[in-house]
C-alpha cells in the first residue's frame, strides 16, 4: 500500500467519469448588445428579450407559447412540395442543404402554423423560422402561407404572420419568385372574407418577403430594432456610394417614416394583438353570416380537414409531393 493512502480521505478521491456532473453548454447566453451573460431560464421567462432590451431570434414554438391563450394551440399540417425540381447545385447540393436544415430545426421547411385563440378571438398564426436556411421563401413556404390563409378563411379566423427572412430562396429560382404573387392572392382571399391580416415584422425581414406578404397587412407591427427592407444597408451604400442615416431600415426609423404602424416590445405583443383583434373582429362576430350555424372549437378540428371548393380568385397550384403511405 502506498504510504500516501493513509492521509487521503475517501471523500476527496476523484469521481469516476460516469459520476461526474454534467453542465449544459447553453446554460448561460451572451447578450449581443451588452455582452453580459444571461441565465437561460431567465431569458426564456422574458420571451427571449435580454435585460438590455435586445430581442433575440426565436422559432415557431416559443412564438406560439407566447401568443396563444393558455399556451394552447393546434398544429396546422402544411403540405409537402416537390424537392429540388431544378436539380440545383452550387458548392453543395440543394438536397443536402435541405437535409441539414431539417435536421437542425426538426421540420420540413421554414414555415410553421398553429390555430388557437388570442384574447378569446380565433386566430391562425404562421411563423417563419430564420434558422431554416435564413427563413428563405421557397415553394414549401409559399404553399404553407396559402394553406394557413385557407385555414383562416375556413375557420373564420384572423391571420397573424410573423416574418423572419433573408428573401427568396436562390436554389429554387423562378419557382421561388412565383410565391410572391401566390401569397398576394392568398391575402386577397382573406380580405374578400373580411378577415384581419396582421403582420409582425421581426429581425430580419428583407428581400422578396418584404416585397410581398410582409408589407400587405392591415396592421404592421415591428419588434424593436428589427432590420426591415429590400436590399441590405451595406448593399445600398455600395451602390449609391453615400452614407446612410443612422438607424436606416430599423424599426424605429421605419415607424418615423410611416412604413410600419407600431413598434412593440415582444413582451407586450400578445396584449397589443388582442386589442387589435377585439376591434377588428368585433363587428364581424356581431354580423357574421353562418353556414348551418357551424362553429369551430379548438379541439374539434381534425388535422386532415379538407378545404371546401374555392370561390372567386384563389392562389394558383404548384406541384406537391405525394403523400407518404
Amino acid at each position: 500500500m502506498n504510504w500516501l493512502s493513509n492521509f487521503a480521505r475517501p471523500g476527496l478521491r476523484g469521481k469516476k467519469p460516469d459520476e461526474a456532473r454534467e453542465t449544459p453548454d447553453n446554460l448561460w447566453i451572451k447578450d449581443p448588445l451588452s455582452g453580459d451573460l444571461v441565465f437561460r431560464a431567465d431569458l426564456e421567462a422574458a420571451d427571449w428579450v435580454t435585460p438590455s432590451g435586445f430581442h433575440m431570434r426565436i422559432g415557431p414554438e416559443p412564438r406560439f407559447r407566447q401568443m396563444f391563450d393558455e399556451q394552447a394551440w393546434q398544429k396546422i399540417p402544411l403540405p409537402k412540395v416537390a424537392t429540388d425540381p431544378l436539380k440545383f447545385k452550387d458548392d453543395k447540393k440543394y438536397v443536402d442543404r435541405l437535409k441539414s436544415a431539417r435536421t437542425k430545426v426538426g421540420r420540413e421547411d421554414c414555415m410553421a402554423a398553429g390555430y388557437g385563440r388570442i384574447g378569446g378571438a380565433h386566430a391562425v398564426v404562421l411563423v417563419q423560422d430564420f434558422d431554416f436556411m435564413g427563413g428563405s421563401l421557397g415553394m414549401a413556404a409559399g404553399e404553407g402561407f396559402v394553406t394557413a390563409a385557407e385555414a383562416a378563411v375556413r375557420r373564420k379566423a384572423a391571420m397573424i404572420m410573423v416574418t423572419a427572412s433573408g428573401g427568396a430562396r436562390m436554389q429554387e429560382g423562378i419557382l421561388s419568385l412565383m410565391q410572391m404573387p401566390r401569397t398576394t392572392l392568398a391575402i386577397q382571399m382573406l380580405r374578400e372574407a373580411g378577415l384581419p391580416y396582421i403582420v409582425v415584422l421581426s429581425d430580419p425581414t428583407t428581400g422578396g418577403v418584404t416585397a410581398s406578404y410582409a408589407m400587405l397587412g392591415d396592421v404592421h407591427i415591428a419588434e424593436p430594432n428589427a432590420l426591415i427592407g429590400f436590399a441590405g444597408p451595406r448593399v445600398i451604400e455600395q451602390t449609391i456610394r453615400q452614407k446612410l442615416p443612422e438607424g436606416f431600415q430599423r424599426s424605429e426609423y421605419l415607424l418615423d417614416k410611416g412604413m410600419v404602424d407600431l413598434v412593440v416590445d415582444r413582451r407586450q405583443l400578445k396584449a397589443t394583438i388582442s386589442t387589435l383583434l377585439s376591434v377588428l373582429m368585433h363587428k364581424r362576430y356581431a354580423n357574421m353570416p353562418t353556414e348551418g350555424d357551424e362553429t369551430f372549437e379548438l379541439d374539434s378540428i381534425a388535422p386532415s380537414e379538407a378545404a371546401p371548393a374555392k370561390k372567386k380568385q384563389s392562389a394558383s397550384k404548384q406541384p406537391r409531393a405525394k403523400a407518404a403511405e
